[in-house]
C-alpha cells in the first residue's frame, strides 16, 4: 500500500491532504484502535482514489467501519455537482441496496427463551438461504416488472405485511424512476427465482433483545424497551441487483473515455450524470432497489409469522411492529446544506442515512427524534439503533457508519477458523446458530469483524449521532 499523509482532523477525525489526482481531500472517522488496521487496509487508497473522481463535493468520506471494497471502499461516502459530477457503481456496490430492517416487539426474553431452537428452525423453514437459494414465488416478467415500480408496495399488496409499514421503510419503500427495461436479461432471470430469500455471506436474519437504552425518548418513540426482543434483516438485491451492477461496470468502463474520463482505478468506472449510460444505470438501480425493499419487507412477514406460529401467539400478544428499513448500498439526488442547500448526487456504500430531527425526509412518526440509524454488529456481539445529528448532516452528508465492518479477509477468516466449532462457541456465549454452509459461518465468525461498540463509539465522539439503544442476539439464521 502508498504511504500517505494523515493529519488528525478533530475528534476521530482525520484527513489525507489531495495529492497527485486528487481533486479533493479524504476524510475518515477513526479512533486510535481502529486506526492501526485502517493503516495495513487498502481502504485509505480506494479513499484517496475516490477524491480524483470529476465534480466531487467538499472531500471523500470513510466511516469507521471502512474497509476495502470494489472501486470505493466500503463505508464510503462521495457527493458530486449535478452539472459536470458522475456516477460510479463501485460507489453503490454489487448488492444494491442491501440494507437492515428491523422489528420491535412487546415479547420479552422469557418468552422466547425456551424455545428458541424451535424458532430457528421455523425462522430457516420460511426463508430460503444460502449462495444461488431459490424462494417459493418464482415471477414470471410480469410481475417483476411490478415489483421494480412498486417496491415493498407490491409485497402489501400479496398480502405481506401492512400500510402503516411504508412510512417506516426508506423513500417509503419505492425509489422513484425504476424501469426493469434498463435492466438485461440475465439480470432479470437471476431474479426472477429470489424473491423472499435471504442469500449468503454476511447476510442474515437475527433474534435478539435489547440490553440497553441510552436515548430514552427517542427509544420509546421507536418502541425499543429493554429486555423485548426485536428481530434484524439484513439482505439485499440477489442475482438481480449483482447483474445490475456488474452489467454496468462493464458498459461505463467502455464508454467513459469518450466523455474524457480517467479513473487512478479502473474500478472506479464512472460516466456524467445526465448522460445516456448515467440515466440507464439509475434506472436499473432504482429497480433492483424496489426489489431489495419487496424482498425484505416479503422476508420480515415470514420471520414474525413464524415465531407466532411456534410460540403459539397472535400477531396482538406478539406486538411486531416494523421499527425502520433502510438502505446501505445506495446512490440518490438529495438537497443538502453542505452542498449550498442544492441537489447532488450522494453514494453511500455501506454507509448509511442519518437525517436528524426535523428534516423533511424523516418520516412523520419520528420527526422529533430523527431517523432511525440500524447498525448491527457481527453474529455474537452487540448491535446498535442510532440517530443521526445535524453535525452529520453538515458533514457526511447525512450518513453514519453500516454496521462493524470486516476486519479479517474471507480467506483469513477461513485459516483461523480451522479446527474450531465456530457454533459451539457461540453456544457458549448464549447465541444459537442456524446456516446454510459451515464456510460461511467461518468467514463471518465475530473475530472476522471489528468490535461494532468501537466503531459506534467512534461516531458518538466525532458528534455525528447518538446511541438509542444496544441489542445483543440469542438466534441467528445464516446463508
Amino acid at each position: 500500500m502508498k504511504r500517505m499523509e494523515l493529519k488528525p482532523d478533530g475528534k476521530c477525525r482525520w484527513r489525507i491532504p489531495k495529492s497527485g489526482s486528487m481533486r479533493v481531500d479524504a476524510v475518515f472517522y477513526a479512533s486510535e484502535r481502529l486506526l492501526s488496521p485502517l493503516k495495513k487496509d487498502e481502504a485509505l487508497v480506494q479513499l484517496s482514489n475516490v477524491a480524483a473522481l470529476p465534480g466531487i463535493i467538499n472531500c471523500s468520506l470513510g466511516m469507521p467501519d471502512m474497509h476495502s471494497g470494489y472501486g470505493f471502499p466500503i463505508g464510503g461516502v462521495a457527493a458530486f455537482e449535478m452539472d459536470g459530477g458522475v456516477v460510479s457503481p463501485g460507489g453503490v456496490g454489487y448488492d444494491i441496496n442491501c440494507g437492515v430492517r428491523m422489528i420491535s416487539s412487546t415479547l420479552g426474553l422469557p418468552d422466547v427463551s425456551d424455545r428458541l431452537d424451535d424458532v430457528l428452525k421455523a425462522v430457516a423453514r420460511s426463508v430460503p438461504a444460502g449462495v444461488g437459494s431459490a424462494g417459493t414465488m418464482a415471477l414470471n416478467r410480469k410481475s417483476l416488472k411490478k415489483v421494480c415500480e412498486r417496491g415493498a408496495a407490491w409485497a402489501l399488496a400479496q398480502g405481506y405485511g401492512e400500510e402503516y409499514e411504508l412510512e417506516r421503510i426508506e423513500d417509503a419503500g419505492c425509489m422513484q424512476g425504476a424501469d426493469m427495461a434498463a435492466a438485461s436479461d440475465r439480470a432479470v432471470e437471476r431474479g426472477r427465482g429470489q424473491m423472499g430469500t435471504l442469500g449468503s455471506g454476511n447476510h442474515f436474519v437475527e433474534i435478539g433483545y435489547v440490553s440497553r437504552v441510552g436515548f430514552e425518548k427517542a427509544a420509546r418513540i421507536f418502541g425499543l424497551e429493554e429486555g423485548n426482543i426485536v428481530i434484524s434483516i439484513h439482505c439485499g438485491s440477489r442475482g438481480f441487483g449483482h447483474q445490475v451492477c456488474d452489467d454496468a461496470v462493464r458498459r461505463m468502463s467502455k464508454s467513459m473515455h469518450s466523455y474524457g474520463i480517467s479513473v487512478p482505478d479502473r474500478q472506479l468506472c464512472a460516466v456524467p450524470l445526465g448522460s445516456k449510460e448515467s440515466d440507464e444505470y439509475f434506472a436499473a438501480m432504482a429497480a433492483a432497489a424496489n426489489f431489495a425493499f419487496a424482498n425484505r419487507q416479503i422476508i420480515a412477514h415470514r420471520v414474525t409469522r413464524a415465531v407466532e406460529g411456534v410460540l403459539g401467539v397472535s400477531p396482538a400478544d406478539a406486538g411486531f411492529r416494523l421499527l425502520y428499513d433502510v438502505c446501505h448500498n445506495i446512490a440518490k439526488m438529495e438537497k443538502h446544506p453542505a452542498g449550498g442547500s442544492r441537489t447532488v448526487c450522494v453514494h453511500r456504500k455501506g454507509a448509511t442515512r442519518a437525517f436528524p430531527a426535523g428534516h423533511d425526509l424523516v418520516p412523520d412518526v419520528y420527526a422529533s427524534v430523527g431517523q432511525p440509524v440500524l447498525v448491527p454488529g457481527d453474529m455474537g456481539r452487540k448491535s446498535f439503533v442510532l440517530v443521526g445529528t445535524d453535525t452529520a448532516l453538515r458533514e457526511t452528508w447525512g450518513s453514519l457508519c453500516h454496521g462493524a465492518g470486516r476486519l479479517l479477509s474471507r480467506g483469513k477468516a477461513l485459516k483461523r477458523a480451522k479446527g474450531r466449532s465456530i457454533f459451539d462457541e457461540l453456544a457458549s456465549n448464549g447465541v444459537r446458530l442456524h446456516a446454510a454452509r459451515h464456510r460461511t459461518v467461518a468467514e463471518e465468525m465475530p473475530e472476522a469483524y471489528k468490535d461494532v461498540g468501537d466503531v459506534v463509539d467512534t461516531i458518538v465522539n466525532a458528534g455525528l449521532g447518538t446511541v438509542v439503544a444496544e441489542t445483543r442476539p440469542v438466534a441467528v439464521l445464516k446463508g
